[in-house]
């Protein structure tokens, strides 16, 4: 997280940016249903140009062993079959062995001690061990009396869980409906780990507490209301997140819901969609929505992070953080610092900041809108100002509608760019490096294709969702370079002539 204070330098005045945090007490949705989580413009899964070191994604062998049942109205004595299934899943789960697959039949089932945790024992390369819900049923776990987890994952190989919905007890009053993690890797690391088409909602601390993981999956899941964040963990004892995936999922109003109320009187005041301690990475997120919440939309200090084909939008605090080397956004919208809250923070849109030397960071194609003002719309090294690094600028839109918002550069950057349109309407300079400022006039002289212009979207928002599809006669419409982006943000595809941002102009989009 970042701390300090910051000052800017707009058209040769200093001005004091140490503004307030977001107040964690203004009001925001608490409703438990599922219609309350956030529905900002889903990305497209696309063919876009890979990472230059990107997480895969390992195809999963069948399971080869036996398949237990359990349901509410079963019996823990019974042999676990579907017509005689048993009763309790934190038992069944550790009646499992190497390849054998766990469904949970419809209904709601209540987790209060830590007997009911389901900790299910290690699979091997050819024999996953499953837990899933019963198909097109999300059966529903209920945690209370301040669980720890449903599901921990400590010390697990070769395990995979998929269509479940985890919750606390909304029946319960006071601390009986406390709720801490929805899972958990804490204990030990774990390894080869599938989280699948999972709701996770209303839980105190975080959706998914990871400290240690080596191959980790998390797909088509929605991890919305959680206190402390959807993802994240604490700091790695034994490398940290490394090859893990994040794929159409949303991450969303992290900070909203704390032990039943609305998040006022969380301990943790910055909640992340998705935020990592350092480690060798490589992290791929793509595909997914991180959006309204209370901390920032994606931050990770991970080496070798790529976000792709996503929307960040209507976070509190910064857009996107990142902090290790070789690490790139692209075909990425980023929007609504502050979502819809005017008080002046000193957050921005996009933070790169490092103490590698030499460290590598790209944006391409990605599209950038800040309404709120009064501080950078993206800075690097503004904490180091000494320590080297390249940024590669291609085909990206800049666009800051407030006012003493530019973005910040510090003397030790190597720009790399081309193919950039600002568009700050109240900034006389929208680029600094270091105390130089450049100006509209100056830009070009940075790399081709700079230059400023409304890029004229069709709905630009703050605090709700907007539409950032070009309308004709923007200046980004075929003035970008050929990059190796094939498709757009929508999966639509990309000519020698791409259009600058993450969308391609088409005339319906009007």
């Amino acid at each position: 997280m970042r701390w300090s204070s910051r000052w800017l330098l707009v058209v040769g005045v200093f001005v004091l940016g140490a503004c307030a945090r977001p107040q964690p007490g203004a009001p925001r949705p608490t409703s438990a249903s599922p219609s309350a989580a956030p529905s900002p413009l889903r990305p497209t899964p696309s063919a876009g140009s890979p990472s230059p070191t990107p997480a895969t994604a390992p195809t999963l062998p069948s399971s080869p062993g036996r398949v237990y049942y359990v349901s509410p109205a079963g019996n823990d004595a019974n042999p676990g079959t579907r017509e005689r299934p048993w009763a309790s899943p934190g038992a069944a789960s550790r009646r499992l062995h190497s390849g054998d697959t766990l469904i949970i039949l419809r209904g709601r089932y209540r987790l209060s001690g830590d007997d009911d945790i389901l900790t299910p024992p290690s699979g091997t390369p050819d024999g996953w061990v499953t837990i899933a819900g019963e198909a097109g049923q999300r059966p529903v776990l209920v945690g209370s009396n301040n669980l720890l987890t449903a599901i921990d994952l400590s010390g697990a190989r070769y395990v995979r869980v998929r269509g479940l919905e985890i919750t606390h007890d909304d029946r319960a009053s006071g601390q009986d409906g406390w709720f801490r993690d929805g899972i958990d890797i804490l204990a030990a690391p774990a390894e080869h780990i599938v989280l699948e088409d999972l709701y996770i909602h209303h839980v105190d601390e975080f959706g998914v507490n990871v400290q240690d993981v080596d191959d980790l999956q998390i797909l088509d899941s929605r991890i919305v209301y959680a206190g402390f964040g959807a993802l994240g963990g604490p700091a790695g004892a034994h490398g940290g997140w490394r090859h893990v995936v994040v794929r159409g999922c949303t991450l969303a109003y992290s900070g909203h819901y704390y032990r039943g109320g609305d998040g006022h009187d969380r301990p943790y005041d910055r909640p992340d969609g998705f935020g990592i301690e350092p480690s060798e990475g490589p992290i791929l997120i793509e595909n997914t929505v991180a959006a309204h919440n209370y901390g920032d939309g994606l931050d990770s200090k991970a080496a070798r992070t790529t976000i792709r084909n996503s929307v960040v939008a209507n976070n509190s605090c910064d857009g996107v953080k990142l902090w290790g080397s070789q690490s790139s956004v692209e075909n990425t919208l980023i929007y609504g610092r502050g979502d819809g809250d005017a008080t002046p923070t000193p957050w921005a849109a996009i933070v790169i900041d490092t103490t590698t030397p030499q460290a590598v960071f790209a944006l391409r194609h990605v599209t950038v809108d800040d309404a709120l003002g009064q501080n950078y719309l993206l800075y690097a090294q503004y904490d180091h100002p000494t320590v080297p690094i390249t940024l590669h600028w291609e085909n990206v839109i800049f666009a800051s509608r407030g006012e003493r918002a530019p973005v910040y550069l510090a003397p030790a950057v190597d720009l790399q760019a081309r193919g950039v349109l600002f568009f700050f309407p109240h900034v006389e300079a929208p680029l600094q490096r270091g105390e130089t400022l450049y100006d509209c006039q100056a830009l070009p002289g940075l790399g081709a294709g700079l230059q400023c212009g409304d890029p004229r979207f069709v709905a630009p928002a703050w605090g709700e969702e907007g539409d950032y599809h070009l309308q004709a006669g923007s200046p980004a419409i075929d003035a970008g370079f050929s990059i190796g982006v094939t498709t757009d943000l929508e999966g639509r595809p990309r000519d020698a002539h791409p259009d600058l941002g993450a969308y391609e102009y088409q005339a319906a989009d009007q």
